[in-house]
């Protein structure tokens, strides 16, 4: 058995299990950029122990999950699905198993191939509209903890995936979870990518993103001689770049537009049957408001939380130097409404 995995908590504490209510910001930390960027600053001393295990997928390829160390009851599992090069110990993750920790509920997050500081061992990787793989990790999730209700949640990249998941499955979802939360899910990809890719938000970003991602790209040309130039991949400098290149070509799609397309969760809304609440911020930079559903686009299992601030993935309260106290509460209580006694 691996050795547990510790790791620290940027969130202050955390309260009680009822959600807040609508998000407010917090006067001292205005506008998008800032809640994007300052809630991955945040740093305090609450340790998550995890007890890391790896799964071959069907393919012969594998990934690691990370579980809560210890849950007092296995009968409440929460499974978090991670945003595009995240992981157990993203932000998001860490607040949100430090509270399930608190409750004494079971947790874990999957990550998705070469997430786990460790490269995969197939060509391809994993991408926006990969439902596919949502499907095998929770099913076996379900085989393994067929007692358990299975919630899940899941963050930004992860978040497309596993609306996309839902709104394929339809009715059938509700034989294996129990109810969901997308955060900050980028439900139209085009219009995500148009907003990443041009001017100031391409610099404070993309670029970010690029930093790991062209990396792995150009490991997997190295190991397995994809017919791709290393010289193009270090010149990415945008999504539609790497996707053309390596996402939409090494994963089913002919280019960047048709990947964006056909994978873009928001066209599932309609068809979901668990219920589902869609947490997105309408100053998201990583997703302009336009394109956010109305309830007429929605399904009535969908319920639609807008709030006007929060960033992506931020969500930060109270005084400075502030903490994540309000998104755990919130995706708990949407949880704990519809919990077996």
């Amino acid at each position: 058995m691996s050795e547990p995995i510790i790791v620290s908590c940027n969130n202050r504490r955390f309260g009680e299990v009822d959600g807040p209510g609508e998000y407010r910001a917090p006067w001292w930390l205005p506008g998008g950029h800032l809640q994007t960027i300052y809630a991955r600053c945040l740093a305090n001393n609450l340790a998550v122990s995890y007890r890391r295990e790896r799964w071959t997928t069907p393919d012969q390829d594998f990934i690691d999950l990370d579980w809560l160390d210890a849950a007092a009851d296995q009968s409440k599992i929460v499974v978090l699905f991670h945003g595009l090069e995240g992981g157990s110990r993203s932000h998001y993750a860490i607040t949100l198993m430090a509270a399930l920790a608190r409750l004494g509920w079971g947790g874990v997050v999957p990550h998705f191939r070469g997430c786990s500081d460790e490269a995969n061992c197939l060509p391809r990787s994993y991408h926006a509209g990969d439902s596919a793989e949502i499907d095998w990790i929770l099913r076996r999730l379900k085989d393994q903890h067929s007692g358990s209700e299975i919630h899940v949640v899941a963050i930004s990249l992860g978040a497309n995936m596993l609306l996309k998941w839902l709104g394929e499955q339809a009715e059938g979802a509700n034989d294996i979870v129990s109810r969901a939360v997308a955060v900050s899910a980028p439900l139209d990809l085009q219009a995500a990518a148009q907003q990443l890719d041009g001017g100031f938000k391409k610099i404070l970003y993309t670029r970010y993103f690029l930093r790991t991602m062209r990396p792995k790209v150009l490991a997997k040309i190295a190991a397995h001689g994809l017919a791709v130039e290393a010289r193009a991949v270090r010149a990415c400098a945008t999504f539609r770049a790497i996707d053309d290149l390596y996402t939409a070509p090494f994963h089913g799609f002919k280019n960047a537009d048709e990947y964006w397309s056909n994978t873009s969760s928001k066209l599932w809304l309609k068809k979901i049957r668990v219920p589902t609440l869609v947490i997105n911020a309408r100053n998201d930079p990583f997703l302009p408001e336009g394109a956010l559903p109305s309830a007429s686009e929605v399904s009535d299992s969908v319920t639609l939380d807008f709030p006007r601030d929060g960033g992506h993935v931020g969500f930060v309260s109270g005084k400075l130097p502030g903490h994540l106290e309000w998104l755990p509460r919130r995706t708990i209580g949407f949880f704990a409404r519809t919990l077996k006694a």
